[in-house]
């Protein structure tokens, strides 16, 4: 099983192309490719952490729907477009505004929003979030996960550290527990 982190899909929200230029010719072709670009990364025994910010327009049998064609075994950590329709849907492992997980040895800090200080930071803790759609500058051990920056797809914690100037190496001196 792997895991991968995304956010900031708006699946649904017309919007989105215009204030984020997003290369799609409608919102159906943006929904369409990122739920391809979702599928063709993630298997569906795959864990997913989505940083908030999934749909916005769409009513819950669509969203409901479209949460169930993308693979993986799915949590939302919520953002501040995600409504109670989205925090509702049946397809969520878990729905929550931050979590503190480990992966592959490397502690992290999950939110929607970039932290300007998270737990642990000194300890080579990592902030992974959304909200920002590639436009933010990340502090040393930070990453905006969302899809603008990522080709529009989920992607796993090794493709954030090789892309990263900090790289695996700073993730690997945080002792476990912090």
């Amino acid at each position: 099983m792997a895991v991968f982190f995304t956010g900031d899909t708006h699946f649904g929200h017309g919007g989105a192309r215009g204030l984020y230029r997003r290369p799609f010719p409608s919102t159906a072709a943006m929904d369409a490719a990122m739920l391809e670009r979702w599928n063709a990364a993630v298997r569906p025994e795959d864990e997913v952490w989505h940083l908030g910010d999934f749909a916005l327009g769409p009513d819950a049998a669509v969203m409901e729907a479209l949460l169930g064609r993308l693979h993986g075994r799915k949590h939302l950590i919520t953002g501040n477009n995600d409504g109670p329709a989205t925090l509702g849907l049946p397809g969520w492992a878990s729905v929550r505004p931050y979590a503190e997980i480990t992966v592959e040895g490397a502690p992290l800090v999950l939110c929607h929003y970039a932290f300007r200080s998270w737990r642990n930071m000194g300890r080579g803790w990592i902030n992974l979030h959304g909200h920002s759609h590639g436009r933010l500058r990340p502090l040393p051990r930070q990453a905006d996960v969302g899809v603008d920056a990522w080709g529009f797809r989920p992607v796993t914690l090794e493709e954030i550290l090789v892309a990263r100037p900090w790289r695996r190496s700073a993730a690997k001196e945080a002792p476990d527990g912090g």
